[in-house]
């Protein structure tokens, strides 16, 4: 348990932090198993409109520190690598 004011502190801001990673983990998780779903129904016109959206997550994402750039960078090619041989 924490003694000190700021380690109390330290405690309540790393549970608001970790809720809200987890959070946008999860969104992004969704987009990207929808656009997976949506490339294998043959659905292109539909996840053509959402690559710029998951694009945005991904990127700001690695820029906070939530995935690696180069993790998005992968699911970035992979997304628009699926795209171009299902079109």
């Amino acid at each position: 348990m924490p003694i000190t004011k700021s380690a109390k502190k330290s405690v309540r801001q790393s549970l608001k932090r970790k809720s809200r990673n987890i959070g946008k983990k999860r969104k992004l998780k969704d987009l990207l198993k929808k656009v997976k779903s949506l490339t294998s129904e043959k659905k292109i016109k539909e996840v053509k409109l959402l690559v710029p959206q998951i694009y945005k997550l991904l990127d700001k994402a690695a820029k906070k520190g939530l995935i690696k750039k180069n993790t998005a960078d992968r699911k970035k090619s992979r997304i628009t690598k699926s795209i171009n041989k299902n079109s």
